[in-house]
């Protein structure tokens, strides 16, 4: 409650990591015309300036929430979840022993601790190493609901998604990186005015490669202006 009540700048004494990156730091996705598919949704001027990809460590960003791809007992484990535990320090597992687990889509909130970012929303993603079926699809797309649905619950107008359930859990990059770009386009459609900024936090060169090709299609350009010759 007490690091909750700081403002952003009182927070940063209380930071475990250097070289926090702010929101104004990050920059805007903006979409350019003419892609080599067609676009899946129509253009929503609303939504430009609410999306970013960002490429880096998503336990040095200063904003409202970033989401941790957990396991079922939030206790901590590999990847994005270990660096973040790690990063916020002893108090988030003992925050998150006291939440008794995550079922497999949906979100829960903690405190950041000594993360830049205010809050931590966990969320557990499919393990798809059988491959993907309808079940593993609708779970994957829950994360990213849960997710931004518990960030507004919260007030959190600023939110960064790793991408979830693709390492050791197996979901397959290409496929799931159209479940993040519809579910996020689909939230904001519904509820632009309660989200500020959706940041697509990317570590490997492969996944950002992914999202560049991906977002126009859910985020196209306006028409690009034809000539009268």
């Amino acid at each position: 409650d007490f690091l909750l009540s700081l403002s952003v700048k009182d927070r940063r004494q209380y930071h475990r990591t250097s070289g926090s990156v702010p929101l104004d730091d990050i920059p805007v996705w903006t979409p350019a015309a003419g892609g080599s598919e067609p676009n899946r949704y129509p253009r929503n001027e609303k939504l430009d300036q609410k999306i970013s990809l960002y490429s880096g460590d998503i336990t040095k960003l200063e904003i409202d929430a970033i989401v941790n791809a957990a396991n079922n007992s939030l206790l901590g484990g590999g990847g994005v979840d270990g660096a973040i535990h790690r990063a916020a320090g002893p108090l988030l597992k003992k925050e998150c022993a006291s939440l008794h687990g995550c079922e497999t889509g949906e979100a829960k909130i903690t405190c950041g601790y000594g993360l830049p970012a205010k809050y931590v929303i966990h969320t557990v993603g499919p393990i798809a190493q059988g491959g993907v079926g309808e079940t593993e699809r609708k779970a994957l797309r829950s994360c990213y609901k849960n997710s931004m649905e518990t960030a507004t619950e919260n007030a959190a107008r600023s939110v960064a998604f790793p991408c979830i359930s693709t390492g050791i859990y197996g979901y397959p990059p290409e496929q799931a990186v159209h479940e993040a770009l519809a579910t996020v386009r689909e939230f904001l459609d519904a509820h632009h005015d309660k989200l500020d900024r959706v940041i697509f936090c990317v570590f490997l060169p492969t996944d950002k490669e992914l999202y560049l090709q991906t977002l126009p299609l859910y985020f196209p350009a306006g028409d690009t202006p034809k000539s009268d010759s």
